[in-house]
């Protein structure tokens, strides 16, 4: 059986029922991959840069043969790593394999997994095609509607509850692992790198696109950077010229939400991350803050931290173009994901 060379698209929709196999290094597929795919490197991170340096001030022929120093060792381990994988989550042995530009690291393993029985399929232009892939996904013209509310409204809830009910929905929090507050990374795993996190993003948007054509995509309203992660350019102002569905909830109903959420959070992250923030909130309110939160009165601590965020996100919220043609506010007695995902559903059909 021949080794396939696929454009992108072809190799990705494959990869939706067969393995993908990343034989770049390590640290190269753990700083960002084409998610889902398995790393099966042909070197280790010190063993590429041995290669690559042999290859820049020898030649191509003497970083070669050391590359086959380390590739011949490994050739067993490597098959029975990729057979183990194929008997335990696929039907056939067809496998799909790339390495940072489609070139040699890939077409060493594609033979070896030819050789020994696979149907094996390369990507053109290996991962660096697929990164120009995902770029391009953010400049596609999306339809989205941006649900939106002062902090505590628990917008996240509630996008979680009309996914369940067939919305399309991007969560970007949970693709950021990040919460969007200075607090948002307390009790969160670690955030993807940038790159990762629009690898994870553009797959979310292609499906949704795909699996729902016409259908406006609805996300949360964020500012442009999550913790450390930062929206695309592109992306984000498309958000931006979005219309907004604005969910009006009482204070006193979003303070008792926030309470519960955060209130059982470690006191010394929450006041790290009250001091973090200490320059916009204010040298009184900081103070005050902190100290309520060092006496345990979480609910008099996040009235006053409540407060400085609604000031925030109402100037980000004026701050759009047009807002006025674009936002839609819809009244909320409590912070009820389920009811409001049930009152933002019937209302959808007005704002598109």
């Amino acid at each position: 059986m021949p080794i396939e060379k696929l454009h992108i698209d072809p190799f990705l929709e494959l990869g939706k029922r067969l393995p993908v196999f990343d034989v770049r290094s390590p640290g190269e597929y753990n700083h960002a991959h084409i998610p889902g795919a398995y790393n099966l490197p042909l070197f280790t991170d010190e063993e590429r840069k041995v290669v690559g340096t042999t290859y820049k001030q020898e030649s191509r022929e003497a970083a070669i043969k050391i590359g086959l120093d380390y590739f011949g060792p490994k050739m067993r381990t490597m098959v029975e790593t990729v057979e183990s994988l194929l008997n335990t989550g696929s039907a056939s042995r067809q496998v799909l394999v790339h390495c940072w530009r489609g070139g040699m690291r890939s077409a060493a393993v594609a033979w070896l997994l030819d050789m020994y029985g696979f149907k094996v399929y390369t990507l053109a232009g290996g991962y660096k095609s697929y990164r120009n892939w995902v770029i391009e996904t953010f400049s596609l013209p999306f339809s989205f509607i941006i649900l939106g509310g002062y902090t505590g409204s628990g917008k996240t809830y509630v996008l979680e509850e009309m996914g369940k009910k067939g919305a399309a929905i991007i969560n970007l929090e949970k693709l950021a692992s990040h919460k969007g507050s200075a607090f948002g990374d307390i009790g969160m795993p670690a955030q993807p790198t940038q790159e990762m996190f629009e690898n994870l993003l553009s797959r979310e948007l292609r499906t949704q696109i795909n699996d729902n054509p016409g259908v406006p995509v609805w996300i949360e309203d964020e500012s442009q950077r999550i913790g450390f992660i930062n929206l695309p350019n592109t992306f984000w102002n498309t958000m931006r010229r979005s219309p907004v569905l604005f969910m009006v909830i009482p204070f006193e109903e979003r303070l008792k939400h926030i309470v519960q959420e955060y209130g059982g959070l470690d006191k010394e992250r929450m006041a790290s991350a009250i001091v973090r923030i200490q320059k916009r909130l204010g040298p009184m309110e900081t103070k005050t803050s902190l100290q309520m939160l060092e006496a345990g009165d979480i609910e008099s601590c996040f009235r006053i931290l409540l407060k400085y965020y609604d000031k925030q996100y109402n100037k980000a919220l004026h701050n759009r173009e047009q807002l006025a043609s674009l936002l839609t506010e819809l009244d909320c007695a409590t912070v009820n994901a389920g009811l409001n995902a049930d009152k933002i559903t019937q209302k959808e059909l007005s704002i598109i």
